[in-house]
């Protein structure tokens, strides 16, 4: 089976080609992206896997030219970057639409599997306790990605409408940890302090970046056509996971976070967005059994997940010593601070009441 396989310049399209190449049903894998992989990245591949750097336009070329039996889509931006909104709604749509004009003019394609994310069910006070795979969101995101992965299923369904021979696969994956795990989630646990929403306690499920991976292997190489939630099974509450990690939250309004929000992203830690935001209010948990049954393939629960994220980076040795660091507390005072700051501002517009008489 030839195999493209798209984002292969990020972590998870580079560790999926990786394991795909080195798979018995696989004879050759093709990777493309915008920018190659480098340094880690460009070592796991190894030379092993045919790397097309090129834009949109070259996709086409690559999956109609490359006699390619099944593509795997792992090009969907989570962040922004310093290409900003407009730019990552570019890649993340017209990109797909690329593929998909592509796929559809590939009279040899098999398999088409997209990842996506549990971020398109939104996250907000009127969700379900549980969302299955047809459930749908009960708000509209606010976030970009969580709008984008939304757009992608959209049209991937209008694909399959058109090539019904094609077998399509959508997993909706959970938010990523793991010893090797590097995204704005797994900075945000590894904070000295750890900013949370006052008041909140919320639901959070994750999945381990290598179950995630395994996930969509098996979806390349065997039959599992319609859409699928991936998490680890159990719920972990979002005080639980920060003690756990050996931090401290320290709880702020919710205006707060917004200025948190601001800082994170000035400071070279990750595009903390909307969708994350709202995951830290409202939290998600969803339902997997349609990919235990179906898959024949159980993730290691949310606990065992995240737990591996903290052993693997050492956080709950470091944690107790890092919070006393003076500039660790400098960051929370002036965290607290902006958050009263935000406060006030939302509310010095708000006109007075007057008290009630009788």
């Amino acid at each position: 089976m030839n195999v493209l396989v798209t984002g292969v310049g990020r972590y998870l399209g580079a560790h999926l080609a990786a394991r795909l190449v080195d798979h018995p049903r696989v004879s050759r894998v093709i990777g493309i992206d915008t920018t190659p992989p480098t340094g880690a990245l460009a070592d796991l591949l190894g030379g092993r896997v045919d790397t097309v750097t090129s834009d949109l336009r070259g996709l086409i070329g690559a999956v109609t030219e490359g006699e390619v039996e099944a593509v795997a889509h792992m090009g969907v931006l989570s962040s922004s970057g310093r290409g900003g909104r407009s730019a990552m709604k570019e890649h993340n749509i017209i990109g797909t639409m690329q593929l998909l004009a592509a796929c559809q003019a590939a009279p040899g394609l098999r398999k088409l599997v997209v990842r996506s994310s549990t971020a398109a069910y939104g996250a907000s006070f009127r969700d379900p306790a549980v969302f299955t795979e047809s459930t749908p969101p009960t708000l509209i995101p606010r976030g970009g990605f969580a709008k984008d992965v939304i757009e992608v299923e959209g049209y991937v369904r209008g694909f399959t409408r058109r090539r019904p021979d094609v077998t399509t696969t959508v997993l909706r994956l959970a938010p990523f940890v793991g010893p090797n795990a590097d995204t704005t989630l797994t900075r945000y646990f590894a904070l000295p302090v750890v900013p949370t929403v006052f008041g909140r306690d919320p639901r959070l499920q994750f999945i381990h970046v290598d179950d995630a991976l395994e996930a969509l292997v098996r979806s390349v190489v065997e039959d599992h056509k319609g859409t699928f939630n991936v998490a680890g099974p159990g719920v972990m509450v979002l005080s639980q996971a920060i003690r756990r990690a050996g931090r401290i939250g320290i709880p702020v309004m919710e205006p707060g976070m917004s200025a948190f929000a601001a800082f994170v992203k000035a400071s070279g830690i990750g595009d903390f967005n909307l969708d994350q935001l709202d995951l830290f209010v409202h939290g998600r948990v969803v339902d997997i059994t349609r990919l235990t049954e179906e898959f024949g393939f159980r993730p290691r629960s949310t606990q065992e997940a995240f737990d591996d994220f903290v052993q693997g980076r050492g956080l709950h040795r470091a944690g107790a010593f890092a919070t006393l660091r003076p500039d660790a507390v400098s960051a929370a005072e002036a965290m607290i601070i902006d958050g009263i700051r935000a406060v006030r501002a939302a509310t010095a517009g708000r006109p007075r009441r007057e008290p009630a008489h009788d």
